[in-house]
């Protein structure tokens, strides 16, 4: 208890005499502190520093409740985008040396997963890439520091290291970008206890067998497509709709394409409780909202996919006076990514009404540098940025919904032309192409621009970069059109579109 008071006490009088000198010089320690050592707080601080600023990183990971941590990258490098690619790739691996056998390849059977491996080979992948950023932080003259950081206020922060030492800093600006961790259900007993989440997954050395994954979000069906990939039985509890907030005609095509490749699912459910067996199983009960009945299933992991929380809780943003959404935790943005507080801005899926995208957040971030300490006044478009989720069968997009167009025009006011489709590569290998799918989202007015458009196929990610180009510049149906495709490619489809859902016509492909 003397050590704590006496550092306490250090800390207030090192606060103390850096605020008077802030007050008589009007000097900082630094030009900015950034706190959050992920994409965008990365991006953010290194392009202050190559603007010639004096900038620190704060970042600490608290352990999952499981005890996973991880290094400096934030959730895309060590729980997020990197891992479930590589993971997504090595499922895709395996259809294709199914699909090899009908190529001419003598492949002996049977063939199987080992998780270890793939688990070691991503772990050390990511690894190498927390040391690539403390080397580039290093470059650029950032100085991180392993710590947790809260305000204290516009211009201070506090960092604690994980021995409990205490560290102040001043900044002229400050920039949050913690972003968020995975939630558990609060009402469910055993959720915490006995399940897991995305911040754990990509750390299991041994496979998790048998899987029940709870949530029908991108991340949900991302984890259960490549667990089915690898050859794991796999179910997907959803309570409502999967891929709230993207076009359901497509969620439903990627879901029933997950079903093709084996995944099943509980529509319509609810869970209960989660019990661990004698034998180490754990047992679920949940609710059929449907008919109302009860039931019960065994699984050697319970995988919980059931949304985000705004990593705020320790940052002190209420005594500042930074103002966030108190149901959800996000902060409250300006256009310029400014909180409430003078000099104080955030970055990355912790802002309200902010994509939960790392490409989103880095460019955010690059921007608000520029703004900050160079001669910028661009501000950050969060208007048709693309995405792509990484199922079995993969969906990109970029730009509205089909509902929401029609929404904001009015189903007379678009035209949505579309095509089925079969990707050459799936002929040979004679698979299932029935969800391959297009559509594409246009004003009905005029040159008709393009307000959506839509993927489903082999290498979607791909893809959809590509077009999302032609949004920034203004892409019209007739520009779609009167572009040459390269033959014989899934992304060709999309420059042939000429049957309209309104027509009623078949939209099937045939012939080459």
């Amino acid at each position: 208890m003397a050590a704590f008071c006496k550092g306490r006490y250090r800390f207030k009088r090192v606060l103390f005499l850096k605020t008077q000198i802030r007050t008589l010089t009007g000097k900082f320690d630094y030009d900015l502190v950034v706190v959050g050592g992920g994409s965008g707080g990365l991006a953010c601080s290194k392009e202050a520093a190559q603007l010639g600023k004096n900038v620190a990183v704060l970042d600490y990971v608290d352990p999952s409740p499981k005890g996973t941590k991880w290094g400096l990258g934030g959730t895309c490098v060590n729980v997020g985008c990197i891992p479930k690619k590589l993971m997504h790739q090595s499922a895709l691996l395996g259809t294709a040396v199914k699909d090899a056998r009908k190529y001419g390849w003598n492949i002996p059977t049977p063939i199987f997963h080992d998780w270890p491996t793939m688990a070691e080979a991503v772990q050390n992948h990511v690894r190498s890439l927390n040391w690539g950023h403390r080397v580039q932080l290093q470059d650029k003259k950032v100085k991180y520091l392993n710590l947790k950081g809260s305000l204290v206020d516009e211009h201070t922060v506090r960092g604690v290291s994980k021995a409990g030492k205490e560290t102040v800093l001043t900044a002229g600006n400050i920039v949050i970008a913690t972003g968020m961790r995975p939630k558990y259900p609060v009402d469910v007993p055993g959720a915490m206890e006995h399940g897991i989440t995305s911040d754990d997954l990509f750390w299991l050395k041994e496979s998790p067998g048998k899987t029940l994954v709870i949530g029908a979000s991108y991340v949900a069906l991302e984890c259960a497509g490549f667990l089915t990939g690898i050859g794991l039985d796999t179910t997907i509890m959803v309570r409502s709709i999967a891929l709230r907030g993207f076009d359901q005609q497509m969620a439903g095509l990627v879901t029933d394409s997950m079903g093709s490749y084996g995944t099943r699912f509980h529509w319509g459910c609810v869970p209960k409780k989660v019990e661990k067996l004698p034998s180490g199983s754990l047992q679920v009960t949940w609710e059929d909202t449907g008919s109302r009945c009860e039931r019960k299933d065994t699984f050697d992991t319970v995988l919980w996919a059931v949304g985000r929380a705004a990593e705020i809780k320790d940052l002190n943003l209420e005594k500042v006076g930074v103002a966030f959404r108190k149901d959800s935790g996000k902060i409250i943005l300006a256009d310029n990514e400014a909180t409430s507080v003078p000099n104080i801005y955030a970055i990355g899926d912790l802002g309200e009404g902010r994509p939960e995208l790392t490409p989103v957040a880095i460019k955010a971030g690059k921007l608000l540098a520029r703004r900050l300490f160079g001669a910028s006044s661009e501000l950050m478009n969060y208007k048709n940025y693309p995405t792509t989720v990484f199922t079995p069968l993969e969906y990109g997009c970029v730009g509205l919904s089909e509902e929401e167009a029609e929404r904001l025009h009015g189903k007379d006011g678009i035209e949505v032309y579309h095509a089925f489709y079969k990707p050459l590569e799936f002929s040979v290998a004679e698979r299932d192409a029935s969800q391959c799918y297009i559509k594409v989202v246009c004003l009905r007015a005029g040159d008709q621009p393009i307000l959506g458009l839509h993927f489903t196929g082999p290498n979607a990610g791909e893809v959809t970069q590509g077009f999302a180009l032609g949004f920034q510049c203004g892409a019209t149906y007739r520009h779609l059109q009167s572009t040459v495709g390269i033959h014989p490619t899934c992304a060709e489809e999309l420059t042939k579109l000429n049957i309209t859902k309104r027509s009623g016509l078949d939209a099937t492909v045939t012939g080459c």
